[in-house]
């Protein structure tokens, strides 16, 4: 055998093993893993969600709901935590809208 078919050949075992390992002997499991342990990207990218749906049902009771399984104070500091990360990693403008969109419905219901 070449130099080349054996690093090959010892590079793919490697990969299978290693896959063989994390997805059937040992894999990782998450257990009662919620939404406020995200990080505050990922919490921005979720209430990034709840607008773009809040802005095509203009159900705010729904969006209200989902914000809160974040487990903030309440949905509209939920949402003024987002803002504020929003803006400092420059998300665009179209995203920026519809979070101050929400969070002006949210200011008017309280």
């Amino acid at each position: 055998m070449s130099r080349w078919t054996l690093f090959f050949v010892v590079l793919l075992l490697g990969l299978g093993l290693g896959l063989l390992y994390g997805w059937v002997i040992n894999p990782v499991s998450y257990q009662d893993t919620t939404l406020d342990s995200l990080r505050i990207d990922y919490k921005t990218d979720y209430t990034l969600m709840v607008a773009e749906v809040y802005h095509q049902s203009n159900d705010l009771d729904w969006a209200m709901n989902r914000l809160t399984l974040l487990k903030n104070e309440s949905p509209l500091h939920t949402i003024e935590e987002s803002l504020k990360f929003a803006s400092q990693a420059e998300y665009t403008l179209p995203d920026m809208f519809l979070l101050r969109d929400l969070h002006n419905a949210l200011k008017e219901n309280n």
